[in-house]
């Protein structure tokens, strides 16, 4: 199957209008492409199968502007390792075709004692690739393959899926033996032709076009989507970026999101989606087969695409349409007497319904129902939004004040530093991948302890209690590694002073241990510090958007999350700790010693438990008489504390939970932060026994 795509995407590349592929026990013993491209220069056969080959380069700055599909010479070079390779072109201005062997990347004889020489033979415009017994020399991989009909049934996704795409090229692909062909489309066939002759008409008459283009973020994207009509059990995506046929959890993840509340309860779409990005916003190179890609402003260039999709939907929607069945003409029904209020013993009885499944596997989770905590009586007074001027600020304004986003024209940086790809790649490789999905798919229920950090989720009918200060500072760390060198910046205005704000963590820090001997240290601390930061001020402004003056002063910290606010009180510990607890001296290490100071910083901050009504009662009298302030503090911070709670659970629900569910990549540390607290299938064992 990825020897077959490499071939396809070449030939596509070559200029073919027209593509045959012939396969044998499912591409083991053959697997041949022939297309009428502009073919293969007979002094070009010499070095055809060696690495790092390839014709689509001019010149060396065309490297960062690569629209082909890639290098020929790589998958050529690949297959003549493990396959009997021989190749049949022919070019515009040959008087014949010629034919060469190749073995290991070199060419070979066809038969011993001939020569290796490509040679001269029949054959019409193009070039057709021929692989003979793939992996006779890798015989664990190739007892790997479970049978040849599931590796054929593979071979024909592929095919399907750049048949649908490639506009204007002829596909068919068949069995070696068979008359008749899997897959046959014509060149002058449109885009839902090609959808009806692979996937069926049951798709095709349901198809929506949709287009979407927006130049800040540097992409376009259009494609075909089924409608409210179709739906099947297992959501399909043919989706090319830069038309390269790709897999992409989060697309797939939004677009089935955008569905639900189009379709039935486990109903899912058909979606062919072209979307084609700026080159120098994308990254081909972080998967093996280029399977699957990473590129700038992922969240906003879904959300974009998402948004035109319901859109579409809801305009069409008005087309749904619903099988009926009359009452068959023998069944008289009674009309009931003026007296009655139901009818007689004759008529009809109601057809059985619908199976309903069982209770204990309903999932009841929905955001237009009632929250649980519409249940619970608030702890303290809620502030209204009345005028007077014994009474608090609106919730609604507490939140919204002081968020001003404005927009630059600043050109997004590609990172290519090994120090950063590394510390992705460690975070893949500790993935949990059922946590992820368990992240992925829930449900945000509510906050449970401000104190402890701890929030009830729901996926599927679990319900888990997690440490929601572990899953931020996790997430914020893998935030700042895949938005690396391209973060937003928050501006502090007036801007301080870094060893102002330095020495006043470095005060509190020496107040804690009261250790004389140290007292030097936490003194000199500030300066020291403000030093370092200022003299690698071009690198902390370049990478995570920390602009320092000459002069010292604190001019942006970085934004990680739109729309939410780390807590400002948790600055000066911030930058204090950037002086030992970072590694300056190593690259790698001080990327990332860095970049969890920095999630430690967004990390939402414990804030005590809200008071009860009958305890906020007595202090208040309590207050009045002695004329003191109450047991939990002056009224300038309670009014302070419960704002920032308020902030905090708007944020948390509408703000980074959301993230969480889209971007975060649970690592095995976090399963210390999950508690399963409920399951519903195993309450209903229970309550069956009882």
């Amino acid at each position: 199957m990825h020897a077959l795509k490499e071939l396809i995407e070449n030939a596509v590349d070559a200029g073919s209008t027209s593509l045959e592929i012939l396969v044998k026990d499912g591409g083991l013993k053959l697997l041949q492409i022939t297309d009428n491209g502009h073919g293969i220069d007979r002094d070009d056969l010499a070095i055809l199968c060696e690495r790092f080959t390839t014709s689509k380069l001019k010149e060396f700055e065309d490297l960062t502007s690569i629209s082909t599909y890639g290098f020929r010479g790589e998958a050529l070079a690949s297959i003549s390792h493990i396959a009997h390779l021989t190749v049949t072109t022919k070019t515009a201005d040959s008087s014949c075709a010629w034919r060469a062997h190749y073995s290991d990347g070199k060419l070979v004889a066809p038969k011993p004692g001939q020569s290796a020489a490509p040679k001269a033979t029949a054959g019409r415009g193009g070039t057709q690739v021929t692989v003979e017994d793939l992996f006779y020399n890798v015989p664990t991989r190739r007892r790997a393959f479970r049978s040849a009909s599931e590796e054929y049934a593979k071979i024909l996704d592929v095919v399907g899926r750049y048949a649908v795409h490639c506009s204007g090229v002829a596909f068919s692909c068949r069995k070696h033996g068979d008359a008749g062909v899997s897959i046959s489309t014509a060149a002058a066939s449109s885009t839902i032709d090609r959808i009806r002759q692979i996937h069926g008409s049951s798709v095709a008459n349901e198809l929506v076009e949709f287009s979407v283009k927006d130049d800040k973020l540097g992409f376009s994207s259009s494609g075909l989507v089924t409608n409210a009509n179709y739906h099947v059990k297992r959501t399909t995506i043919l989706l090319f970026i830069n038309h390269r046929s790709v897999e992409s959890t989060a697309i797939k993840r939004a677009v089935e999101q955008t569905y639900s509340s189009f379709l039935p309860k486990g109903g899912h779409p058909f979606a062919y989606l072209d979307l084609e990005i700026e080159p120098h916003r994308l990254d081909v190179n972080v998967h093996p087969t280029k399977r699957e890609v990473n590129f700038l402003n992922e969240d906003e260039i879904i959300e974009t695409i998402c948004g035109e999709i319901r859109s579409k939907l809801a305009q069409v929607d008005y087309s749904r349409t619903f099988l009926t069945q009359t009452l068959l003409p023998s069944v008289q029904t009674l009309a009931p007497s003026d007296g009655d209020t139901e009818a007689g013993p004759s008529a009809p009885k109601t057809p059985a319904a619908t199976k309903r499944p069982y209770e204990n596997n309903l999932v009841r989770t929905d955001s237009r129902v009632r929250k649980i905590t519409s249940m619970l009586s608030p702890a303290i007074p809620q502030p209204t939004t009345t005028t007077d001027s014994d009474a608090g600020p609106p919730a609604q304004a507490v939140l919204d004040e002081g968020f001003h986003y404005e927009t630059t024209d600043r050109e997004p940086l590609k990172i290519a530093l090994t120090s950063v790809k590394n510390l992705r790649a460690i975070v893949r490789n500790s993935m949990h991948n059922s946590l992820t999905e368990t992240i992925a798919s829930h449900t945000y229920v509510g906050l449970v302890d401000e104190q402890r950090r701890i929030a009830a989720v729901q996926s599927g009918v679990k319900l888990y209690l997690i440490d929601y200060g572990m899953f931020c500072s996790e997430f914020f760390y893998q935030v700042g590694l895949t938005d690396f060198g391209n973060f937003g910046t928050i501006q502090l205005d007036p801007a301080p002073r870094l060893a102002d704000i330095i020495r006043i963590a470095a005060e509190a820090e020496y107040e804690e241990t009261h250790a004389e001997e140290e007292r030097e240290i936490f003194t000199k601390a500030p300066d020291v510090i403000s030093k370092t930061l200022i003299d690698r001020r071009e690198m902390l402004n370049e990478y995570f958007s920390i602009q320092i003056s000459d002069e010292g002063h604190l001019l942006t910290l970085p934004l990680l999350l739109k729309g939410y606010l780390p807590c400002l009180g948790k600055l000066p510990r911030f930058l204090l700790r950037l002086g030992p607890y970072v590694d300056w001296t190593n690259e790698q290490e001080c990327f990332r010693t860095f970049l969890w100071e920095l999630a430690a910083f967004y990390t939402p901050e414990q804030l005590p438990r809200p008071p009860s009504v009958q305890q906020g009662n007595s202090e208040a009298t309590a207050t009045q008489d002695t004329g003191e302030a109450g047991a939990d503090g002056s009224e300038a911070e309670d009014e302070y504390i419960r704002n920032r709670r308020a902030q905090m659970a708007r944020m948390l629900e509408h703000v980074v939970f959301p993230a969480l569910r889209g971007r975060l990549v649970a690592t095995t540390r976090l399963l210390r932060g999950v508690v399963e607290v409920a399951d519903l299938k195993g309450l209903y064992r229970v309550f069956e026994r009882c």
